[in-house]
């Protein structure tokens, strides 16, 4: 990815309502621009922070203030927030932790002499494990040590979590609720464990389970190893799910890579999913033909 040069525009120390700017550190997907329209429209002043390779290069028009970091970068992240006067902030978007496994990431991501000292018993010397709840917790103690809180991103959007009941397509068949059901219990022991939150599930047989890979390219594994059509996914928060990080999120990409694999139906968890672009997203499953369900549990 092209990374655009830094914006930094002319600003007050406070935002429009008279706060201090909220920070934001992005990295990828369309949650983070969602995001920061709805600080935007609440009359916020928006500080923000793109991971590189991650985060969409637009951000930057539309932050009052924007810099571009490596992944391990904590230590100058943390600076840029209090030279901008934050105190609150919120981290949206993906982190894809893969990179972590490629030879000499760190050339492009150099960490930073904080970031070193905070995730050495995790990347180094094997102390603490590299769930992604362990590795955000660590990101957002190592800010919080610096003066700067982080809240849920629904705190300052509540709009994006979906609401419970049919949000797309027609009624789930009979059997299609019962794939539902038995995918449910599998993806919230997933979840629980922190490998991943997405279950394929196909005539009441688990068909893929999300790990590291993220969700799209475990639907793409369900539809190569599921040649009849018409599986479901199920997609849920963690058990002990930390609003302000890693909470679910579908988009209208969501549904085209269930489209593309065969699927036909998505079930969500009500109220601790992120839907983006909702009425895009339900234009999109109606033209697919994909039923998406929200659900606090199923029946």
């Amino acid at each position: 990815m092209s990374v655009p040069p830094t914006s930094l525009r002319p600003h007050a120390s406070t935002s429009g309502n008279g706060s201090p700017p909220i920070g934001v550190l992005a990295g990828w997907g369309r949650l983070p621009l969602d995001v920061i329209k709805s600080l935007r429209n609440r009359g916020y002043q928006v500080a923000g922070i793109g991971v590189r390779d991650h985060a969409d290069p637009h951000l930057a028009e539309l932050c009052d203030h924007f810099e571009w970091i490596g992944v391990a970068s904590l230590g100058r992240a943390t600076r840029l927030f209090q030279r901008w006067g934050v105190t609150q902030a919120t981290m949206v978007g993906k982190i894809h932790k893969v990179l972590f496994l490629k030879p000499r990431w760190w050339l492009r991501h150099w960490p930073d002499w904080t970031s070193i000292k905070a995730f050495a018993p995790s990347m180094l010397t094997g102390s603490k494990d590299g769930k992604d709840d362990t590795l955000l917790g660590i990101v957002v103690d190592t800010f919080a040590a610096g003066g700067i809180v982080f809240q849920p991103a629904t705190d300052f959007a509540p709009e994006l979590l979906v609401k419970p009941g049919q949000v797309a397509g027609r009624p789930l068949t009979a059997r299609q609720q019962k794939d539902v059901e038995f995918g449910w219990q599998p993806a919230k022991q997933m979840g629980g464990l922190d490998v991943g939150q997405t279950v394929c599930v196909k005539n009441q047989m688990v068909i893929a389970i999300e790990a590291i890979e993220g969700t799209d390219l475990c639907i793409q594994r369900a539809g190569q190893l599921c040649k009849q059509p018409g599986f479901t996914v199920v997609k849920v928060a963690k058990p002990q799910q930390d609003m302000r990080f890693d909470v679910p999120t579908v988009g209208v990409k969501t549904l085209e890579s269930i489209s593309a694999a065969g699927g036909k139906v998505l079930a969500i968890e009500a109220e601790r999913t992120i839907l983006l672009e909702a009425d895009q997203f339900r234009n999109t499953a109606n033209r697919l033909k994909l039923s998406v369900v929200a659900l606090s549990r199923p029946a």
